[in-house]
């Protein structure tokens, strides 16, 4: 048998070899493209879609893929578009000369029209708002503490060992809708925007749809008209400033930072007024107190699981970090307890009757069982 003529194989079948190679590759380039804004970074592509070196021509695959595409491209749009914020970072106010001060501001402001009492901020829930970010469920409940327990020691390292305290002085709007006591002007708001900015970005690495589009201003809100829609239908639209004019330049006192709070916007407050806490950070400095606990404790804090798989012991560092978070919910456990007696003792006229019950159990504590 004669072998086949070597210019015919070049030139025929050659081509024909080639003529398919380019059309492979222009399917497969054309299959990747519908997919490569699909966020599936644990799954083979090629083999998830049955892409191969000769793909076949599949509409109804295709047709699938594209389906899938839309479907992620829309998911994305309305996650973005239906963003409402319904968690935020807390620094609570615990200052009771900044109280007092918040509280005679507000009785003065009632005076001049009863009907504003419906816009006051409660005494218990006084507070700067760090960040507000989305969790939609328990698993991103938990990734949030997550975050706000790695935000700690970036918090730390920009204090450097210091105090961070926020002095209070004067009042403003937001529009004529929300008034608030402002912060002087000071080192320590540009130190609490960093902090604030470091907490947006230690959300949002961890995927949570964190901040808001206009910069952020701390503040101290003390009313808010939005509280209350029966005020607009009565033709209060804003907040005269002849209402607070008294305390225009008032100086109400300092706070110093010691507690950062995850709380929820819409869940039942606590019985003292304040925010449903999902778990806190103690700011400041813990390390004598966490020694001795470590010295105390070594035995019981290295039975504690360490988060590693490998079955070693943790080391002194990690050592130091779990007897910290040991010492920080005995103090928030205390200090919840100390709020909740104190506020079930006041008497009638002393502010809001609050019922004796039992702890409250959307307090302040760290929910370790969560995670």
């Amino acid at each position: 048998m004669e072998r086949p003529d070597a210019g015919g194989l070049n030139s025929n079948n050659c081509e024909n070899i080639a003529r398919k190679e380019e059309i492979s590759g222009e399917l497969e380039a054309n299959a990747m493209d519908s997919l490569i804004n699909i966020p599936l970074a644990t799954i083979d592509i090629r083999d998830d879609c049955g892409i191969t070196d000769a793909p076949p021509i599949n509409s109804k695959r295709s047709k699938e893929n594209e389906e899938i595409k839309n479907d992620q491209v829309k998911k994305r749009k309305r996650k973005q578009k239906d963003y409402q914020p319904n968690y935020f970072l807390s620094i609570p106010i615990t200052n009771k000369e900044i109280i007092g001060g918040l509280k005679s501001l507000q009785k003065a402001i009632i005076q001049q029209d009863k009907q504003l009492s419906k816009a006051m901020v409660g005494d218990g829930s006084f507070h700067i708002t760090l960040l507000v970010m989305q969790l939609l469920n328990e698993d991103e409940i938990n990734i949030g503490i997550d975050a706000l327990w790695e935000l700690k020691p970036h918090v730390e390292e920009l204090l450097q060992g210091k105090h961070l305290t926020l002095p209070f002085q004067g009042i403003d709007t937001f529009r004529s809708q929300v008034g608030f006591v402002k912060l002087e002007e000071g080192d320590h708001i540009n130190l609490l925007l960093e902090i604030a900015e470091t907490a947006k970005q230690t959300f949002q690495e961890k995927g949570i749809l964190a901040g808001e589009n206009r910069s952020f201003k701390p503040h101290l809100t003390f009313m808010k008209l939005s509280k209350a829609p029966v005020l607009r239908k009565n033709g209060v639209k804003k907040i005269d400033p002849e209402l607070y004019e008294k305390f225009i330049n008032h100086r109400f006192g300092e706070e110093v930072l010691h507690r950062i709070d995850l709380c929820s916007m819409q869940k039942k407050k606590r019985s003292d007024g304040y925010y449903h806490c999902e778990s806190s950070i103690m700011i400041g400095e813990l390390e004598s107190l966490s020694s001795a606990v470590l010295q105390r404790h070594r035995k019981d804090i290295q039975s504690w699981p360490s988060g590693e798989k490998n079955g070693r012991e943790p080391d002194d560092a990690e050592l130091v970090r779990l007897s910290k978070r040991l010492v920080e919910n005995a103090v928030l456990k205390a200090v919840q307890q100390y709020l909740e007696e104190t506020q079930n003792k006041k008497q009638p006229g002393e502010g809001s009757s609050v019922k004796t019950e039992e702890a409250d159990q959307n307090g302040c504590d760290q929910d370790n069982n969560r995670k």
